[in-house]
């Protein structure tokens, strides 16, 4: 090729470059867009949920209600999600006895679906919610009142109220927020009208 045809063909050589260099290089997508810093923030929100394994399947009559306690929670708070599954995380029983939770640090401990309360009149499920709230590192509050889950006992015979209130699902939210986790010391809460919680024992 003379000097004078190949510079009457290089323009069209270095267009056939720039759009060969064009169609090659990746276009960037509404997916990777999405997944910026936006995306970022959805993963770590993902991960900042814990999730609980519970297994009810000592709990005779009260497995069902364990469920539907697990539901309660799982529609009330953000950063912990409550699932049936082994190895457990908390495990619960049923005997005779009063209901009671002995929980080892947050998320974790044994809970007793006790059948002196129910019958007694005591509203299954809010009982079961009410023993998971201590897993879940929320004290016993006696104020009596039937719209505070953790007032227990000291509500009415006759509360039938299950669901926790803005200040203890705030308060639950609170304990599993990120990485430095609130409300881990273990305790005894025995839901007796006469009994306080107790600290195990050293």
């Amino acid at each position: 090729m003379s000097l004078s045809r190949f510079l009457r063909a290089l323009p069209v050589l270095v267009l056939g470059l720039v759009l060969g260099l064009v169609l090659l290089s990746p276009l960037p997508s509404a997916h990777a867009g999405a997944t910026g810093v936006s995306g970022v923030s959805t993963v770590s929100a993902v991960r900042a949920v814990r999730v609980l394994r519970y297994d009810a399947s000592r709990a005779a009559e009260f497995r069902t209600v364990i469920d539907q306690a697990a539901q309660v929670w799982n529609a009330s708070v953000t950063n912990v999600r409550l699932v049936a599954g082994t190895p457990a995380d908390f495990t619960v029983l049923a005997d005779d006895g009063w209901p009671r939770t002995s929980r080892t640090s947050l998320g974790r401990g044994t809970i007793w679906m006790g059948r002196e309360a129910t019958s007694e009149g005591y509203y299954p499920l809010r009982i079961a919610t009410h023993e998971i709230g201590h897993i879940l590192g929320l004290p016993d509050r006696r104020t009596g009142l039937c719209s505070d889950l953790m007032s227990g006992s000291s509500a009415p015979v006759s509360c039938t109220n299950a669901n926790p209130s803005a200040a203890e699902r705030s308060a639950v939210n609170a304990n599993f927020a990120g990485s430095a986790l609130l409300g881990g010391s273990g305790a005894l809460f025995v839901d007796r009208p006469d009994a306080a919680s107790l600290a195990p024992a050293a």
